[in-house]
């Protein structure tokens, strides 16, 4: 498939104009003019470029590209990596806040089905978009029940903050960097908020606010979405893909 046709369809299909966002959304690096193969990854790490090559992938698409609202010298690290691209003819495609709301593959939309979630809507905004979804339980689940389902599905150990009631029928869920976000699940009177990484600022607030507050990792909860668009690509295109599992721990 040609390179330019698939940068086109993932710009139309992930709206990545439609999100003010300091990612460079979109093809960041152009390598090679036909791809076969797509690797997904997190992160625009050195060691993901070297896996995708590795990996006889001519694209690589990641959720956290190289250029973050300003330009940045090509010099050291990121001479480095831009170096590697370009001698390995290995496209890079960045997909920032674009994925984290899309509504098919998307990190919370498919977060939220993976955990059997149902009523689905948007939730919580970034500069006026929102990018996150809430949504009910069937039935209703205990805190305990809903941590070991999510560290199940994710492989992550999930950090609880107990402030609310136990029985959780409501949850909101913002992948990544969004603890600041836990007022808007308050605001929204949902039983729980889920996020990636908890930040010492808002420690306090899950208690204050009567509200259980999930944490379950700022890389694995942003796992979902580049997964989910890999099988996208594999069932409109053909194209033959592979996730490149890199974690971070945190």
């Amino acid at each position: 498939m040609k390179l330019s046709e698939l940068v086109s369809y993932l710009d139309d299909y992930l709206k990545i104009h439609d999100y003010p966002d300091h990612s460079l959304n979109g093809l960041q690096v152009e390598g090679a003019a036909t791809v076969n193969k797509v690797a997904v990854a997190v992160d625009g790490s050195l060691r993901a470029f070297e896996r995708a090559a590795e990996a006889g992938a001519e694209l690589l698409i990641v959720h956290h590209g190289l250029f973050w609202g300003q330009p940045l010298p090509i010099t050291g690290m990121h001479a480095r990596r831009v170096r590697y691209l370009l001698e390995h003819n290995l496209s890079l495609y960045t997909a920032h806040l674009p994925l984290d709301a899309h509504p098919e593959v998307g990190n919370n939309w498919g977060l939220a089905r993976l955990l059997g979630m149902t009523d689905l809507a948007p939730f919580g905004l970034s500069q006026g978009k929102a990018i996150g979804v809430k949504g009910l339980f069937p039935n209703s689940i205990t805190l305990r029940e809903l941590a070991d389902l999510i560290e199940k599905i994710l492989g992550e150990s999930v950090l609880v903050h107990a402030g609310g009631k136990l029985a959780i029928s409501s949850l909101g869920i913002i992948s990544g960097g969004a603890a600041h976000k836990l007022s808007a699940a308050d605001e929204a009177g949902l039983d729980a908020f889920l996020t990636g990484e908890p930040k010492h600022e808002v420690f306090h607030e899950p208690f204050e606010r009567r509200i259980n507050a999930l944490y379950a990792g700022h890389y694995m909860t942003e796992t979902v979405g580049v997964k989910l668009l890999a099988e996208k690509l594999r069932e409109t295109f053909g194209l033959a893909t592979e996730f490149l599992l890199l974690p971070t721990g945190l």
